[in-house]
């Protein structure tokens, strides 16, 4: 009897550790989100959103802009383990200026387009995440760019200096 019992609290807390273990949920974007970088409200921005979730903090880190995150991300300075990380869905979102408070993806299994010709919601380059293959596809037989996971992304295209003499493109 003392056996089972034993197997059974063993079961019970691999279960508990298995729960533990699971990544934050996303956090519906409102009008309170600061953007971490700058201080600047968030939804007062177009263009795709980020946030990244820290061990120990109740609520993620926004970002105004997907570009920013990235560098966040490829930064080796953070203030916490990173826990869970998501980004708007530019697929599913209403427009560019307004892409949505709830429709946020993994960026683990988001399909970014980098390169493309449009400005984020703080005016350099942007890297634009979505769910669907087909709809990075679409956004780059439009704006151009090429399509590649979070793990592609070139270090330059986040971290590097943003080119003021570009003109780039707001999308509708």
């Amino acid at each position: 009897m003392r056996r089972i019992a034993l197997i059974a609290l063993v079961a019970l807390t691999a279960c508990k550790e298995e729960q533990a273990a699971a990544p934050p949920a996303p956090v519906d974007l409102t009008e309170t989100a600061l953007s971490y970088f700058c201080q600047m409200n968030v939804a007062e921005h177009g263009g795709p959103k980020g946030q990244i979730h820290l061990e120990g903090y109740p609520a993620p880190l926004f970002f105004a802009q997907v570009r920013d995150m990235l560098a966040y991300l490829k930064s080796p300075e953070r203030d916490a383990e990173i826990t869970a990380v998501y980004v708007s869905d530019m697929g599913t979102a209403p427009s560019w200026q307004s892409p949505g408070i709830s429709n946020w993806i993994s960026a683990e299994g988001a399909v970014f387009v980098v390169g493309a010709n449009v400005a984020g919601g703080m005016g350099a380059p942007e890297v634009v995440p979505f769910a669907e293959p087909s709809a990075a596809e679409a956004f780059i037989q439009k704006y151009g760019g090429a399509a590649v996971p979070l793990s592609d992304i070139p270090d330059a295209t986040v971290l590097g200096p943003v080119d003021l003499d570009l003109t780039l493109e707001t999308p509708a």
